[in-house]
């Protein structure tokens, strides 16, 4: 199955806004891939976030989506905008292809000062992100959290103590869990994957009701490269980006999936037991491309 192609796309909405930090945003060109082997016992229905989106974060200008051996694939968008494929995959070894070129930022816009929304200005579809969920637990952090923010500025300010104070208490080791924790397990374990990190501040903001998401997909230089996840807390009219994984912000991100926490994110969902992901195998490039 292979993807319809995008053009005529005008980048300058990156290009030439201007944010509080940076006021000039360039774009960059990623060559984005990932090749996945199954082993299948028995045939297995999987749904699967693969495929990015093009919205005012990114332009996927090209794309390949690619399956072995052939099978009927079908695609739907979940409630939070994201790109789902349903296959079934039959016994023996099954592999998936995608491949993308993908228009992006190259730096990532701060806005320190960045105002607090109060509850009841915030747009509709943005309250969900203010709720506990399976790995965000934010009830559960309310004390620790106003403890963390104490004297920050209402908004911005404060998502900046919190994602300080993760880097500072949970050891960021990259492979170190298979699936998902919540939030609670990662505060008491001390150290955990780039989603571990994020659904925890996640959880500390939500807890001083700040909404927050988390964010799947691909980070340009990212080591070792892998699937990356970070957050993003809505303030000031808007969603902003933030990584507890990350000294500095960095540019070169492609998202293929939001919403609440990893139960929501998940490249793959396989309903049954007799199919297994024994590797998958990430390259994000940069480069020129027609």
């Amino acid at each position: 199955m292979r993807m319809n192609k995008f053009n005529g796309w005008d980048f300058d909405a990156i290009k030439h806004t201007t944010h509080h930090n940076n006021p000039r945003v360039s774009a960059m060109k990623l060559r984005v891939s990932s090749d996945l082997a199954f082993q299948v016992d028995e045939a297995t229905a999987l749904i699967l976030m693969l495929r990015p989106f093009s919205d005012a974060r990114q332009w996927v200008s090209g794309s390949s989506y690619s399956v072995t051996p052939n099978v009927q694939i079908t695609e739907s968008t979940d409630s939070y905008g994201n790109f789902c494929q349903r296959l079934v995959a039959p016994p023996g070894s099954f592999f998936i292809h995608t491949s993308f070129e993908v228009i992006t930022a190259e730096t990532i816009d701060s806005a320190p000062g960045a105002h607090f929304i109060e509850i009841q200005n915030l747009p509709e579809p943005v309250l969900p992100y203010l709720l506990p969920s399976r790995y965000c637990e934010s009830d559960r952090f309310g004390d620790l959290a106003r403890e963390i923010v104490t004297d920050a500025l209402p908004g911005y300010d404060q998502v900046g103590k919190i994602v300080d104070w993760v880097q500072r208490s949970i050891q960021y080791i990259p492979g170190s869990s298979d699936s998902p924790v919540s939030a609670v397990e990662v505060h008491h374990r001390g150290y955990g994957v780039c989603r571990d990190l994020a659904q925890l501040a996640i959880a500390l903001c939500r807890s001083i009701s700040i909404p927050a998401r988390l964010m799947v997909g691909y980070l340009y230089q990212l080591e070792p490269m892998d699937l990356h996840a970070w957050f993003e807390a809505y303030i000031g009219g808007r969603w902003y980006v933030f990584d507890p994984t990350q000294n500095h912000l960095r540019g070169g991100r492609v998202v293929i999936a939001s919403g609440r926490d990893a139960a929501d994110v998940s490249i793959y969902h396989q309903f049954g037991l007799g199919c297994t992901l024994n590797s998958m195998d990430v390259q994000v490039n940069s480069g020129d491309f027609q």
